[in-house]
């Protein structure tokens, strides 16, 4: 019955909600993703800048990263080729393309909408958007709860199936002290809050990034002259028109769209969870920089897993291996036996940041459920942990297809908060771009102009207002109310 529900829910209609609610955000917005592509490069650059005590856009940037750079960066792709075959990999292109809108409009809704915490920090995502702009508190609950259960659960024990059982074909190393091991670093991280989760993620995403891009593009360059040629049979099997692969364009769209939405995360409203912890101008401009990251993760790095694996000779259309080892076995066909070690090493940084950042994705939902309830708080980190453990010794086909039930009904309930919001968040991009039409170089947003929402006047104080008049200015509408 399990297996039931997950195929239609995330065969069918989670290919409906990404492609068409992120092909209308992309139409409707005029391509705001291909229109700030180059501006993108600029908003990152500027977000490496920060003087204030909160996060920055660029910290939040990396956090996101953490995120989205995962096992479906590898892992994901390796399962979508053995299933889906090439064609897979063009259809995660264009989960990829309209989700950046996706993401562009979830991540500057998350920002306009966060709220000042008492102890200073900036707390935001879709629970709060759907709260305060479309003043649904239960429904608030029901996206925070999907986002507790699939990130702080269901992805964490994946998460660390994937990369114990990579440890284990790569070093022999016993799943079971794997999974123990990992469980210990993570209890030692994510104790010490969002900051310290934030300073591992701003050491490790650009190293673990950089040395897994480098070392693909290194194999693709050996064998450059055969990139063309594997790029249109990408394209003619997505299409049905490559007669080895045509076979597959059923398996290629579900495979593409389910994995492309697993290691991007566009559209799921996790990224809007950190999006909305940074200090930025304008909510925009974390939009933009979000938007970004999906670019960077598909794009770039999935593309990268892929071409590896196609390049390799180890993957035919009657394969049958084991997706999660493909991408090792790839490269080592490539370079030799440390490739092999490469990957894994290189899925351990890939899961172990990822997992960091789901365990905050469950605590921040948590917290707007329950509030600051630290009993509640310490069983979520004692229950995450276990799962960590028990998904590194356990099979995970049931879990997959829960994980994958759970994530479509987060698209669900996610892209239709992000369709009735949508108007806002076309205000919003208007007031930017008008900006930067005016010659503004950092467009600021100012409050007084959206003061017919429910924004927190303590995370976005008018110029030259104090703390105490914002305090004031918040506790009017809440006593009108």
């Amino acid at each position: 019955m399990l297996e039931v529900i997950n195929d239609f829910l995330s065969g069918k209609v989670l290919i409906v909600l990404i492609v068409g609610l992120g092909g209308y955000f992309t139409i409707r917005s005029r391509f705001v993703q291909l229109r700030h592509f180059c501006h993108m490069f600029a908003v990152f650059r500027d977000s490496l800048r920060n003087s204030s005590s909160q996060l920055s856009s660029f910290q939040a940037l990396m956090l996101s990263l953490a995120g989205r750079v995962g096992a479906g960066n590898i892992a994901g792709v390796g399962v979508a080729v053995t299933l889906g075959g090439p064609g897979a990999v063009f259809w995660m292109w264009v989960t990829a393309l309209v989700g950046m809108a996706s993401s562009f409009f979830e991540c500057s809704l998350a920002q306009l909408f966060k709220r000042c915490s008492p102890d200073g920090q900036y707390v935001g995502g879709p629970s709060f958007y759907i709260q305060h702009g479309l003043k649904q508190r239960w429904l608030g609950m029901v996206m925070a709860f999907l986002l507790l259960i699939t990130f702080g659960f269901a992805f964490n024990g994946l998460q660390s199936h994937a990369v114990t059982t990579s440890l284990n074909d790569a070093f022999g190393v016993d799943v079971r002290y794997a999974g123990i091991a990992l469980a210990v670093l993570m209890a030692l991280v994510f104790i010490g809050g969002i900051k310290r989760i934030a300073k591992v993620a701003d050491l490790l995403v650009p190293v673990k990034t950089l040395a897994y891009i480098a070392v693909t593009l290194y194999v693709i360059v050996l064998q450059h002259e055969l990139v063309p040629q594997m790029l249109m049979t990408i394209v003619k099997s997505a299409l049905g028109i490559d007669q080895v692969f045509g076979g597959l364009i059923g398996s290629a769209i579900v495979m593409g769209v389910k994995r492309g939405v697993f290691a991007n995360e566009a559209g799921l409203g996790s990224a809007p969870n950190v999006a909305a912890v940074a200090q930025v101008e304008h909510p925009v401009a974390q939009g933009v920089v979000q938007a970004f990251s999906v670019f960077l993760d598909t794009f770039v790095i999935c593309t990268c897993t892929a071409l590896l694996i196609l390049l390799s000779g180890i993957y035919s259309v009657s394969f049958a291996g084991n997706g999660i080892v493909l991408a090792q076995d790839s490269l080592a066909a490539v370079v030799g036996p440390w490739g092999k070690i490469f990957i894994s090493v290189a899925l351990a940084l890939f899961v172990f940041t990822s997992m960091l950042y789901n365990y905050y994705l469950g605590e921040n939902n948590l917290r707007f459920m329950v509030g600051e309830r630290k009993g509640a708080v310490w069983s979520y980190r004692a229950l995450v942990l276990a799962l960590v453990v028990w998904g590194a010794v356990e099979d995970l086909s049931t879990v997959f297809a829960f994980a994958d039930i759970t994530m479509t009904l987060l698209a669900f309930v996610n892209l239709i908060s992000l369709f009735l919001l949508f108007n806002i968040g076309l205000r919003l991009l208007a007031d930017y771009d008008g900006q930067r039409k005016a010659g503004i170089k950092t467009p600021v947003f100012d409050r007084s102009q959206f003061s017919d929402l429910d924004l927190d006047p303590q995370a976005w104080p008018l110029k030259g207002e104090t703390p105490a008049a914002a305090t004031e200015a918040q506790a009017k509408p809440q006593a009108q109310h």
